[in-house]
């Protein structure tokens, strides 16, 4: 269970649960009711289909891949298999709590398409033929789904249709979370490179994935300063400026390590994850204390 929990990728849950809290407090402010229930159970959909993503794209690994270090043949099968078992029975949890809504007539046709929209990212983000982790939109779905679709999960469980604050809000997200998966490429290039995995970063060199990166986190606080613009106040978006120097110092990081300074990975990968995390935080709590 030790090897299935960290394959599962907890720090993606956890940026998944904060998604999810983002979208699920953002309808108070709208003068929508908080449906706890309805919270409850969209949080749990959301955990299992970022937990299922990650597991399948696992057990569909190829085989000349080692799952853990030090696996035998058949220790590797069994964790295949398991991850194979919990992954099914996470999808069809899912399903069983859309198939409640819908009996208790909960269940919106927006909320239902997103969740539909959540286990077809699945599917497609880890099992072949499409597999789209091997063909360099592995890191683009992860960051559509963990920063648009989940918060939108938690929107509709709450206000059942749609608003355009969420676009707004979760554009430049996605932005900021491709910026983050794009840095663990960096991370994780050598075996990448080792396994001939097909990876953002590979498929776009590191050439044209380094201004790419820094043009991420431009786009993803040019568009918060855009929102005024839009219809939105200030006052709602500017907490999301407080994770500014971060992004900074992490457009400055990736430029010295391209450069030829030695890598700091371990912080570079804390400042990215500070910059998404953090960001998603301080919003959700901007609209909870309100």
């Amino acid at each position: 269970m030790k090897n299935t929990f960290r394959l599962s990728r907890p720090l993606n849950l956890l940026l998944a649960a904060l998604t999810y809290i983002l979208g699920a407090s953002i309808p108070s402010y709208l003068g929508k009711p908080v449906h706890f229930v309805s919270f409850v159970l969209g949080f749990v959909s959301v955990l299992l289909a970022q937990a299922s993503m990650a597991l399948l794209g696992e057990v569909f690994r190829p085989h000349n891949e080692p799952l853990v270090d030090g696996e035998t043949p058949q220790q590797k099968e069994t964790l295949r298999n398991n991850m194979l078992y919990i992954s099914v029975g996470m999808i069809a949890t899912i399903a069983f709590i859309a198939f409640i809504l819908f009996l208790n007539s909960t269940l919106t046709l927006p909320t239902f398409s997103f969740l539909f929209a959540s286990i077809l990212l699945v599917l497609a983000y880890a099992i072949p033929p499409i597999r789209l982790v091997d063909r360099g939109f592995g890191e683009l779905i992860l960051a559509a789904h963990i920063a648009y679709v989940v918060p939108s999960i938690g929107f509709l469980f709450q206000a059942g249709e749609n608003h355009r604050l969420l676009f707004v809000l979760a554009t430049p997200l996605i932005a900021l979370g491709l910026a983050h998966f794009l840095i663990l490429n960096f991370v994780s290039f050598q075996s990448d490179q080792k396994y001939q995995r097909g990876t953002l970063l590979r498929r776009l060199t590191w050439e044209h994935a380094v201004p790419l990166h820094h043009s991420l986190i431009a786009f993803a606080y040019v568009m918060y300063a855009l929102a005024p613009l839009l219809g939105f106040s200030f006052n709602l978006i500017w907490p999301a400026f407080l994770t500014l120097p971060f992004a900074v110092f992490q457009i400055i990081q990736l430029r010295a390590i391209a450069n030829g300074n030695p890598p700091n990975w371990k912080l570079l990968t804390s400042t990215a994850l500070a910059v998404f995390g953090l960001t998603t935080y301080f919003l959700t709590l901007t609209f909870w204390l309100r």
